[in-house]
This record gives C-alpha cells, sequence and structure tokens, in this order.
C-alpha cells in the first residue's frame, strides 16, 4: 500500500470509529486485526460465541500490522480499537509505546513460553512459519521439481511468476532477513539482502504485493506460480481447493508469531483480556489450526492426524528461526526507505 493509501485508510478508519455515538460506544466492542480469510474465521468462528456470551457487539476493523499500528498511533490519547492483533514485530513497537495493557489472569501454565510478551502485554493466538508457496499443477506441467531453497527465487525460469509481499508486510521483511542471513550478514547487517534482492530477485518478480486476496487472484489468474507466504495463508487458500503447497525451505523457515493485546486506555473494558483469552482456547485454538494453519500455542491443544500438514508443529516448530525484532525494529524505517528507493521501483 502507497504511503498516501495508509495514511487515507488510517484516516477513514479513524473517523469511522471516533465518529460513532457515544451511546454505541459504551456497547460496542472494537478488534482490529489481519483481513482476508482470516477476518472470515473470526466472523464466523470466534465473533458469534463472544457476542453472545457477554452481551456485547463486536465491530471488526480489518487491516494488515502496520495498518493496526498505524490506527493505534493515530489515536493515542484517544483509543477506539479494544483489542488489537497484529504480527510479532509489530506487537513488539504497540507494546514499547504503551498502546498495549496487561492481560488479566492470563493462564501461563497452558502456553508455550514462545507464546508469551514482555509483562505479559501481549501473547501469540498461533504460530505461523514463513516460507514458500507454490502452485502444484503448474510446476507438474512444466516438469519443475517442488522448490526447496530461499535460493529458489533467484532462479531465472520463474522470471515474472514470483510474488514477494513488501518490505512493510513481515513476510517481505522476512525474505530480506533470510536472505542477508544466508550471505554472511543478519539482523544486524543487511547489506547482503539488499544486494541479493536487487541483483538476483527483483527481476523475477511480478508484483511485491501485500494484500491476500490479490496474492490469491494472481496464483488462479496464473500470473503467479510462487511467493513468499505463511503457513496461515496458504492453508487457507489450499483449503478452497487450489493446488497449493507449503515449503519449509531448507535454510528454515521463520517464525512468526499471530499476537493480541488489550488496548491500554483510561476507559479499556474488561472484555478485552476475555477476548484475548478466548483465542487461546483449546476450541478456538483448533479452529485457526483447520481454517488458518496456524501452530497451536495452547499446550492442551490435541491435534488431529487429519490436521496440520502444514502448519509449524513438533518438529516442523522446533526447526524454525526466531529473528531479532530489537534490531529489525530500530532499522526498519531505514530499511523500508532504501527498499522503496532501491528494490521496489
Amino acid at each position: 500500500m502507497k504511503i498516501s493509501g495508509l495514511f487515507a485508510a488510517v484516516s477513514l478508519a479513524t473517523l469511522a470509529l471516533s465518529t460513532a455515538p457515544a451511546t454505541a460506544q459504551q456497547k460496542t466492542f472494537y478488534v482490529a486485526g489481519y483481513g482476508g480469510s482470516f477476518e472470515k474465521t473470526m466472523r464466523d468462528e470466534v465473533i458469534p460465541e463472544f457476542e453472545k456470551k457477554h452481551g456485547v457487539k463486536v465491530e471488526y476493523v480489518a487491516g494488515n500490522s502496520t495498518d493496526t499500528l498505524a490506527k493505534l498511533q493515530a489515536q493515542k490519547g484517544n483509543q477506539q480499537i479494544d483489542v488489537a492483533i497484529v504480527d510479532d514485530g509489530p506487537m513488539y513497537q504497540a507494546i514499547e509505546l504503551g498502546f498495549c495493557g496487561k492481560i488479566k489472569d492470563l493462564p501461563t501454565g497452558d502456553l508455550y513460553d514462545a507464546a508469551r510478551f514482555k509483562d505479559d502485554r501481549a501473547v501469540a493466538i498461533g504460530i505461523v512459519a514463513t516460507g514458500l508457496m507454490y502452485n502444484k499443477k503448474f510446476f507438474e506441467e512444466k516438469g519443475w521439481p517442488a522448490p526447496a531453497s530461499w535460493n529458489d527465487l533467484k532462479d531465472p525460469k520463474y522470471k515474472g511468476l514470483i510474488v514477494i509481499p513488501p518490505i512493510n508486510n513481515t513476510y517481505g521483511l522476512y525474505t530480506l532477513v533470510m536472505f542477508a542471513k544466508m550471505n554472511g550478514g543478519g539482523e544486524k547487517n543487511v547489506e547482503p539482502g539488499f544486494e541479493i534482492m536487487k541483483k538476483d530477485v527483483n527481476s523475477n518478480v511480478l508484483a511485491y504485493e501485500p494484500s491476500p486476496g490479490k496474492m490469491t487472484e494472481l496464483f488462479q489468474s496464473g500470473q503467479a506460480a510462487l511467493a513468499v507466504w505463511g503457513t496461515g495463508r496458504v492453508q487457507s487458500f489450499a483449503n478452497t481447493g487450489f493446488p497449493v503447497d507449503f515449503v519449509y525451505p531448507e535454510e528454515g523457515a521463520v517464525t512468526l508469531l499471530a499476537s493480541a493485546c488489550p488496548v491500554e486506555k483510561a476507559d479499556a473494558s474488561p472484555l478485552a483480556s476475555e477476548f484475548v483469552k478466548a483465542m487461546l482456547e483449546p476450541k478456538i485454538q483448533l479452529t485457526l489450526l483447520r481454517d488458518y494453519g496456524y501452530g497451536p500455542v495452547n499446550k492442551k491443544v490435541e491435534v488431529p492426524a487429519d490436521l496440520g500438514q502444514m502448519a509449524p508443529i513438533g518438529e516442523r516448530a522446533s526447526k524454525l528461526y526466531n529473528p531479532d525484532w530489537t534490531t529489525i525494529n530500530a532499522k526498519r524505517e531505514e530499511w523500508t526507505k532504501r527498499w522503496n528507493r532501491e528494490v521496489e521501483r
């Protein structure tokens, strides 16, 4: 999304929330989180039961993680959102900026340590692996083997067939970090990543696409055949019957924690912590696994044999690369400007 478009979207969302009648605000509960298939799962599987249980109307505000963080920044001092669901990187920023309140009575004993954030001001609701998605039918027709490495993104035979989300999306950011890591650098020295992206990958890229809907359209139309995406997105796409599969690259897939926090504000609703905790209940954790490919963060969840084909569970989860978000967040603005100037032109 262009910067101007981002601010326009933020302004519209802020206006829509801030102009709601006071009486409606008392009865309406706002959750900001991912769009696409995740939004559908929330509206179909999570929100109705929560509304019925607590006698509240839940309004869902869809957007990617950077959109939601921008909304929190735009509403600073007058927060309208009650719960924010974002990727772990933006969540660390949200906590640092004071946007997240402490989760009350978090069932810490039920959770894997990796799911917890500092002072329990946020919690992971699912573990996602970032790797490669490919069109199985397309590859079979070409007689190509399935991709196996991040380096496959450099192969000239994929020219014009690759889609990578931009750097303001975690998947695009991880692509840059992994190429840096694989070529003598890493989060503290991302220069090799930029060089590989500019020299070897960029010419193969059809689009740097942030929208899940547009990503699937590019595959469905036959324009794209290989992409960088997460297990959650790929699983939900595969659930539609389209012949895509997920690849854990041999150099490692990257951990992405889908995370939730109750928003800190003077009139914070006690339901904010309740909504976050509802996302951790075994029933919802299995729903997120089934519909969205999330690896459960609740240790009590028993994964049925027919689920979790793509999700990072068991041995797959133990092999994920966990990025250094402290370093990334300190440099992300600088990297974004450089990416827009040198890579995505």
